[in-house]
């Protein structure tokens, strides 16, 4: 079968390209080696929608971080994903650190944020009055948000596949070979599946995109999986904090950030380590125990709060400090994206919709899309914030469906109408990792020991009637 353009990696940033291409009239397909969308590095992040404020001037990463952000954020709210602005306070904890504060802020100015503010250290024990003794000032970046990060890739591909996208869960592509006459490729897939011919190729495959690259004679770039570890507290720590705690970034990384989430939790990392098994999402004592020792210095009053969970992401670190995002022909490469991919998702899908209309691939708006916003309007995602109304809480839903008000997971407060919806969506779980991410359901202190079983049995209900047909 023959496709106009074939994206390799259903992460975060492989979606939001399938997004954008859908509002042309395109024939494209989406291959995720997993068996879900978001799956990798995408599920595992700060969930910090970013300014870009420190960003290195000049780069492609300043430049698709800042214009992503400001789509994101409006794409969020249509689509009714979590955010909330909170603002963001990069604390100095010594009076070297403080003596560099003038220079991040004039590093924004040249990234196009002008919104810093300088405090003084009575400034920030006023804003944030439970950080630990010994802050010595602090910049106040005021249009720092955070967002629910699973919702975002899934909305993405939702769109996607309601445009016409061909999503292709769990495929592999494991080779590569040029079409004679500049005629595009042909991607030879797991063993048993018939390889698939396209005119473009976009490899956005994170974590493997340095494989994928080398199948199309590529190779000037290596990822270099970086670790970072996370500890989620309880709900209860919550009002320890009203905004993003940051600090002073290092030339190798951006620090430990003790950040609210939408969900009501209290995140701290990352941790930053170098590993070379890219399958390594591993937890250690010694990352943990780091992390606790950094929560105690910053926010003593975590020490008394009860941990919910730990994860481990891996970023597609590379040895090039800038994203490794260039047209060659009619391949695209977009690799290195790192930490900033969720912030800077739209921002790249715009950009690499460019590059493929420069290699010469007919960008024509479908007819009932503009071509300014380029995609239709998005799906109506369900709301996983706190700060809203959840169906549990809407007395009007529950009347019109009782199921909604039959609570599957206690601690999250998450229904079996939420769960029965997002097991009968567009793009339904294939586990239940995947439909953790949907609905919050076994995602609370407890961590499913109590509900479990039950959640586990209406995912398997749902999955043999499926298999059956019903």
């Amino acid at each position: 079968m023959s496709w106009d353009v074939a994206i390799i990696g259903g992460g975060v940033v492989g979606t939001a390209i399938a997004r954008e291409l859908a509002g042309y009239q395109v024939r494209c397909v989406l291959f995720e080696a997993d068996g879900d969308v978001g799956n990798g590095t995408s599920k595992a992040n700060t969930a910090i929608l970013h300014t870009g404020f420190d960003a290195t001037p000049g780069t492609l990463e300043s430049r698709l971080v800042a214009r992503g952000s400001a789509l994101l954020r409006e794409y969020a709210e249509r689509a009714g994903i979590a955010i909330e602005r909170t603002g963001a306070l990069l604390v100095a904890w010594s009076q070297e650190q403080a003596a560099s504060l003038d220079a991040i802020a004039a590093k924004s100015g040249e990234n196009g944020y002008t919104r810093t503010r300088s405090v003084s250290a009575s400034e920030v024990y006023q804003r944030e009055p439970n950080l630990g003794p010994g802050a010595a000032g602090g910049l106040w970046i005021p249009d720092e948000w955070i967002i629910d990060p699973w919702s975002v890739p899934l909305a993405y591909a939702t769109e996607a596949v309601r445009a016409g996208v061909d999503l292709r869960l769990g495929t592999r592509v494991t080779g590569v070979s040029a079409q004679p006459g500049d005629d595009g490729f042909e991607l030879a897939l797991d063993p048993g599946r018939e390889p698939v011919r396209c005119r473009f190729a976009v490899n956005a495959a994170g974590l493997a995109s340095d494989e994928v690259d080398r199948m199309f004679g590529g190779g000037g770039f290596t990822i270099r999986p970086r670790k970072g570890e996370l500890i989620v507290y309880d709900k209860l720590a919550r009002p320890l904090l009203s905004s993003i705690i940051l600090p002073v970034p290092t030339k190798r990384t951006k620090g430990v950030v003790v950040a609210p989430t939408v969900f009501g939790n209290v995140l701290l990392g990352p941790t930053a380590e170098d590993v070379t098994d890219r399958a390594d999402r591993s937890t250690s004592a010694a990352g943990l125990s780091a992390l606790l020792a950094d929560g105690r210095r910053i926010l003593p009053g975590l020490e008394q709060e009860e941990v919910t969970a730990t994860y481990a992401g891996l970023r597609a670190a590379t040895e090039h400090s800038d994203y490794q995002l260039a047209a060659f022909g009619r391949y695209v490469r977009v690799a290195g994206i790192r930490s900033t991919g969720l912030t800077a998702s739209l921002g790249i899908a715009e950009h690499v919709a460019g590059l493929l209309g420069e290699a010469g691939l007919p960008l024509k708006p479908r007819a009932s899309v503009s071509q300014r916003e380029g995609v239709q309007s998005p799906p109506r995602m369900p709301y996983l914030g706190e700060a809203g109304t959840r169906p549990y809480q809407h007395a009007a839903r529950i009347a019109a469906d009782p199921a909604y008000g039959e609570i599957a997971c206690h601690c999250e407060r998450v229904s079996r109408g939420e769960i029965r919806d997002a097991l009968a969506s567009d793009i339904p779980p294939g586990e239940l990792d995947g439909l953790r991410r949907r609905t919050r359901a076994m995602n609370g202190r407890c961590q499913a020991f109590w509900c479990g079983a039950s959640v586990s049995a209406l995912f398997e209900a749902a999955a043999a009637g499926a298999r059956d047909g019903r």
